[in-house]
């Protein structure tokens, strides 16, 4: 198929399939016009691209893991694929324990916020200015 039914077929850009072959993640033959030519296969491996992007993975460590989708019997690549998955859970982690700290920190700036508009509505009543 080409590129445009491939997006079409995905819901993913072009541009972002072009990105994809670029760095290495997704192949195509080309026509002697040179126009791309993905197989059937290649919904799958840009679903399985996606997934990776949304869980947060970088183009190089999703070139990382994907060898093992590609070659899944040879040892040296699963063993390379789960150490970069390994590093990827504990980058996950840390921003994880990064965003529970900032909403912790938030969360102490709306109870001062709280009572300092509490505060406010039940001080005393501005004096009437008289004209």
């Amino acid at each position: 198929m080409r590129i445009g039914e491939l997006a079409r077929r995905t819901g993913v850009s072009p541009r972002s399939l072009r990105y994809y072959e670029d760095q290495g993640l997704l192949t195509s033959s080309r026509s002697g016009a040179g126009q791309r030519h993905y197989s059937d296969a290649a919904v799958q491996r840009v679903s399985l691209i996606r997934q990776l992007f949304d869980a947060g993975m970088s183009s190089r460590v999703i070139a990382t893991v994907l060898p093992c989708v590609d070659i899944p019997g040879d040892l040296g690549v699963a063993e390379e694929t789960f150490t970069a998955m390994m590093r990827e859970r504990d980058r996950i982690d840390a921003d994880i324990a990064h965003l529970v700290e900032t909403r912790d920190a938030l969360d102490a700036l709306i109870r001062a916020n709280s009572r300092h508009r509490a505060e406010l509505s039940t001080g005393p009543e501005p004096a009437a200015q008289s004209t």
